[in-house]
């Protein structure tokens, strides 16, 4: 199993005493991800050797330790580079001069274009999401399928109960308070899946290449729980997962919030300490006097 924390030596200092302790961090290290693929050329250009099948390195991510493959497949897929996790024919786990990597090859049918690919990889730390206009351009698409409307349907109780779940089932978040989550609930509240990363992006594509790889997405009753804030780079992600249903433990952003009504997603901000805002697809969550009825 990899090392998900590490004990530090500390000062603890209060308003009357000093002591030497230990404390409990995540671990956070970097990823180097690689795709081996063919490079993607304009139509109608002439195939040349720079279009043959080889490796590019696409970038390093800072991230917890643990689940490095899905993680891989959920930021392929989230950034339109694979349609599914059967474009991956292998997916392998080894070390590099940064540390740990993995090699993703795609089908001959996949080609990689190399300069967009790398602007949205070349990613430098787990805080960082996309970032820039060019970056608008690639969150503002459809999802691969139009969402259901009005379903999956929640009664407030429901997500009344998600963020007491979330943080029950962080199992090093417990230890070490330092971890994002990301979980996926079906309507009645009940838990399928959690990933957690010190990155918040991260714990979202460890959980979205996680349901990719055991082929339960796209799923029309899924609902995407995150343990911070709502930013639209996770609202893409959750769009491209064609997920209806994003809540936060945190605020939405402005963007995320138009993202999500632009495309008939559920988002909803703030779901803690027995109440939350719904921004965006309000005909997905019933008000009390229905879910009574």
């Amino acid at each position: 199993m990899p090392l998900t924390t590490t004990h530090v030596s500390i000062r603890r200092i209060t308003d009357d005493s000093a002591s030497d302790a230990e404390d409990l961090l995540a671990v956070e290290e970097p990823l180097e991800i690689l795709v081996v693929a063919r490079a993607a050329h304009a139509p109608g250009a002439r195939p040349s050797a720079q279009h043959e099948r080889a490796e590019r390195r696409l970038g390093i991510t800072m991230r917890t330790p643990g689940n490095d493959r899905e993680l891989a497949i959920g930021l392929l897929f989230a950034e339109g580079i694979i349609a599914s996790a059967a474009d991956a024919i292998a997916v392998e786990e080894g070390e590099g001069p940064s540390g740990a990597l993995v090699r993703v090859t795609l089908r001959d049918e996949v080609a990689v274009d190399l300069g967009r690919t790398e602007r949205a990889l070349a990613v430098a730390s787990a805080s960082c999401g996309v970032c820039g206009k060019a970056s608008l351009d690639v969150a503002s698409f459809a999802p691969p399928a139009p969402l259901a409307r009005g379903a999956p349907r929640l009664a407030p109780r429901v997500v009344h109960g998600l963020a007491e779940r979330l943080r029950g089932a962080q199992p090093v978040f417990g230890r070490t308070g330092g971890l994002h989550a990301a979980a996926l609930f079906d309507a009645s509240g009940a838990l399928a899946d959690l990933r957690e990363d010190v990155g918040r992006h991260n714990a979202v594509d460890k959980l979205v290449g996680a349901a990719l790889l055991a082929g339960r997405l796209p799923d029309p009753g899924a609902v995407l729980m995150v343990s911070g804030r709502a930013g639209f780079e996770l609202v893409q992600k959750a769009l491209r997962a064609s997920i209806p249903v994003m809540v936060a433990v945190g605020a939405p952003s402005s963007l995320a919030a138009e993202l999500a009504s632009a495309h008939g997603m559920t988002l909803v901000g703030f779901a803690r300490d027995g109440r939350f805002n719904v921004y965006a697809g309000r005909e997905r969550v019933a008000v009390p006097a229905e879910a009574a009825s």
